[in-house]
């Protein structure tokens, strides 16, 4: 299903032939072999995208399992890893994504196995995860709402960068990971020292170098 995905992308739904599906697939083109398993293309589209949910409904879980292993590091540096995995998942689903955008449109009830399958997962996944973090522990958030601010901010960063050629205003990766970092940071109550990234100086920290004031 991850060569009918990628022809799909690259292609569009329409532009591509179950001939060269069944290539990509290993078979014989235009032998009919696809129809051995699959009654039309577009059940070969909505199996691929089954794929996706069942392999996202893993990995939440999955991860959701292991939230204790990383307590140990400071809040900000989970924050971090939190907003890099959520990018490397853009990156993951980049193929469904411009099919999504591309084609679906024609499929509304795959966009509805998408959203309940895949999206609506992964924010409530981030809403669980924040609403269990120990900093955050008494805090009276909507962790919901905190999700779909945050993680609307991961897929707008991944679009952009992706539809522009470039990120917003030329803001690197590393420099929204921080920023994202911080704004996690910012729903503690009581203010914490902030973890630098390696290289980067904290405010107020003095720079070698640097003249004193």
């Amino acid at each position: 299903m991850v060569e009918s995905l990628r022809l799909f992308a690259d292609r569009g739904y329409a532009a591509t032939s179950v001939a060269e599906i069944e290539a990509a697939a290993g078979l014989s083109p235009g032998a009919g072999g696809l129809y051995r398993h699959f009654r039309s293309k577009e059940e070969v589209l909505a199996s691929a995208i089954r794929e996706h949910i069942e392999r996202t409904s893993k990995q939440i879980s999955d991860v959701l399992d292991k939230a204790t292993v990383f307590e140990d590091r400071p809040l900000e540096i989970r924050l971090r890893m939190t907003c890099q995995a959520g990018l490397a998942k853009m990156r993951e689903e980049q193929d469904l994504i411009r099919v999504l955008f591309r084609d679906l449109d024609q499929f509304p009830n795959l966009v509805a196995e998408m959203r309940e399958g895949i999206v609506n997962p992964l924010y409530d996944g981030i809403a669980t995860w924040l609403s269990t973090q120990p900093e955050f522990a008494g805090v009276d958030e909507d962790w919901p709402a905190i999700a779909a601010i945050l993680g609307g901010a991961v897929v707008n960063y991944w679009l952009a960068n992706e539809s522009m050629y470039e990120p917003p205003s030329h803001i690197d990766e590393k420099r929204f990971v921080e920023g994202w970092a911080r704004l996690g940071m910012g729903l503690l109550r009581t203010p914490v020292e902030r973890t630098p990234v390696e290289g980067t100086p904290v405010e107020g920290t003095p720079v070698e170098g640097a003249p004193a004031t």
